[in-house]
């Protein structure tokens, strides 16, 4: 028997399965996960994927001939944007002010900054899309997966406010960070004197 569970491809006793409420979220969100991130322990992309109704999840590095999300970002109904803190990124709440004719959808960068910017540069799809980034919010509860960069969020948290801005209703996504803030604290009881350290 696999030590792992096969839905949320976390180690079975740090499964948060049980805890996974679905949401049917008003604006799609595509996932592009870097291969190091599949099955890293401590990736939160998963539960992301796994709560929301519309999302989907692709890997790799470079997705400029990437012809199921190429197909995806076609389709008239839908206008994406990356999130993507670039010099031309447009605040969340700037986008959500001038309002738009067509159902608008987010990308994710599921990777560490430094991986996320390569996936970003190899992209030249991505780079034709508009950027946004998410307006100021409070620091990431990620305490067991530390960023050198000031701001930086998991990609679960990162979802949660892009979500909650562009559809102005933060309850709808609050399960995310019941759901995550329950992964954290059940990583956190099999590191050592963790809590002494984040007291």
């Amino acid at each position: 028997m696999s030590r792992y569970c096969s839905r949320c491809h976390k180690a079975h006793a740090i499964c948060i399965c049980d805890a996974i409420t679905k949401i049917d979220n008003p604006n799609p969100v595509i996932l592009l996960q870097h291969p190091d991130e599949v099955s890293h322990p401590k990736n939160s992309a998963c539960l992301l994927s796994l709560s929301l109704q519309h999302s989907v999840t692709f890997v790799g590095e470079d997705f400029s001939q990437h012809s199921p999300l190429n197909a995806l970002l076609a389709d008239p109904d839908i206008t994406y944007a990356v999130l993507y803190p670039g010099e031309n990124a447009m605040a969340l709440s700037e986008m959500t002010a001038q309002g738009a004719s067509a159902k608008q959808g987010v990308i994710l960068l599921d990777g560490t900054w430094k991986k996320a910017y390569k996936m970003y540069q190899l992209s030249t799809n991505l780079q034709a899309l508009p950027s946004i980034r998410i307006d100021a919010c409070a620091p990431s509860q990620y305490q067991i997966r530390k960023s050198r960069k000031p701001g930086a969020l998991s990609t679960l948290e990162a979802g949660y406010m892009a979500l909650s801005q562009l559809s102005g209703d933060p309850t709808l996504y609050q399960p995310l960070l019941d759901s995550f803030d329950l992964l954290v604290q059940r990583q956190l009881a099999f590191i050592p004197n963790a809590s002494k350290r984040h007291d």
